[in-house]
Order: structure tokens, then sequence, then C-alpha cells
């Protein structure tokens, strides 16, 4: 495990992704009411960009993922059962370049090569849209883990989060179902934080987590196959 600190504010972490030697990761301020998207360096940790991402009263960004040029963000209430857009942005400048409504609070967001997956406040639901945003079908969580970020990493769709007792866990599930197929518990960090609180992405043998607020820390792991 390799652990890089991150030097910029970060608030309440909730997303992350990562690609070569750069870092994007969501966060949220709710006192200011304002979400963020930022930008590093995996390498020293160095802040590179930040964008505030909120939208009128939806300002609490969620899990994210990198998908081509681009980078899929959840903005939502701060609130279940609430209202959501979904952001496509510019990965590079993090400008946004499209986004669709959806009537419930969506935390995280999955991209495959034909949909776009995403679960709800805990994720006690997900969604499938296509990648226009039409709402395609809805699935009930029946994993028992409150799913906080997740990936697309074929031919599964890898979520991870928090179960009873605020354990934390690392699934695979099958695709179409989102059926468990896979589990993989996890510790605490030395601050006391599950590592899979928070944002969590997964690119062949790497894995990064990064459960902790600001100041705020990643985890590199290699994954063992």
């Amino acid at each position: 495990m390799r652990t890089i600190a991150l030097h910029g504010p970060t608030h309440h972490v909730q997303g992350v992704d990562f690609e070569g030697s750069a870092l994007w990761l969501t966060s949220v301020d709710r006192n200011g009411r304002k979400g963020f998207l930022q930008t590093f360096d995996l390498e020293s940790g160095a802040l590179r960009m930040t964008v505030e991402i909120q939208d009128n009263e939806r300002f609490h960004p969620g899990g994210i993922t990198l998908d081509g040029s681009s980078v899929w963000a959840p903005v939502a209430e701060y609130r279940a059962k609430s209202s959501s857009v979904i952001q496509r942005r510019n990965k590079r400048t993090l400008e946004l370049e499209y986004q669709f409504p959806v009537n419930d609070h969506i935390g995280c967001i999955a991209a495959t090569p034909e949909f776009l997956i995403g679960g709800n406040w805990d994720s006690r639901e997900f969604y499938v849209w296509n990648r226009q945003g039409k709402l395609l079908r809805t699935i009930p969580n029946a994993n028992q883990n409150a799913y906080q970020d997740m990936k697309f990493a074929d031919p599964y769709v890898v979520a991870s989060g928090l179960l009873a007792g605020k354990t934390g866990a690392i699934d695979w599930l099958e695709l179409p179902s989102l059926a468990l197929s896979r589990r993989i518990p996890v510790g605490n960090t030395d601050r006391g934080v599950p590592f899979t609180r928070e944002a969590m992405s997964i690119h062949g043998d790497q894995l990064i987590l990064a459960p902790e607020d600001d100041p705020s820390r990643v985890f590199l792991f290699r994954r063992e196959h």
C-alpha cells in the first residue's frame, strides 16, 4: 500500500477516479453549500485544478467515473429522495459538456460501453440510463452494502461502501442483474476511518481508496487476483 497526502482543501470527499499520473476527486462543503471537482497529481498529491459544480440547490457531488475524454459526476441536493443532475465534464478542462436531470438523489455513477448506472442515497436502488439520460430500468439493491462509489471493470461493476455496523467492503457485481458475485471486506485507516467510507476507483490491478475528509489522503493498493 502507498499513501499520498492531497495538498489542497478537500472538504468532505465523495468520489475519485484516476488515469496515469492524474487523479480526479469530488467533495462537498455543506456549510458553504458548494460542490467541487478537483484534479491532483497522483505522484506528489499537488492540486492541479478546482471547479465548483453545484447546480442551484444541488451542491452534493457523488462518486464519479472517467469515460474517454470526459468525467461523469452526479450533483444532488443534500438529502435523500431529492433531485440530481448527472453531469458530463471535460476531464482536462473540467468544463460542463452535458447534463440531464434525475428525480432522486444520485450518489454514485459508473459508465459501461452502453449504459450509465447510478446508485441513489446509500445505493438503495440502482438506475440504468442510456448515454443520453433516458431511464431504462431500476433495480433494487439486494446486496446490503451502502455503495458510495462504483466503477465498470469489465465484466463487472465494482462498488464500495459500508455494511451494517459501519464495516467496509468492496463488491463485484454481475451485469446486467447487479447481483453480488464477490465481496472483499476492508479495515480502517490509522485514523479509524473505514477504507470504503467514501471514494473508490479500480483500474487493472490498481485500487485507490480516498475515505478521509480534509486533510485527505489517497491509499493506492495493488490488487491481488
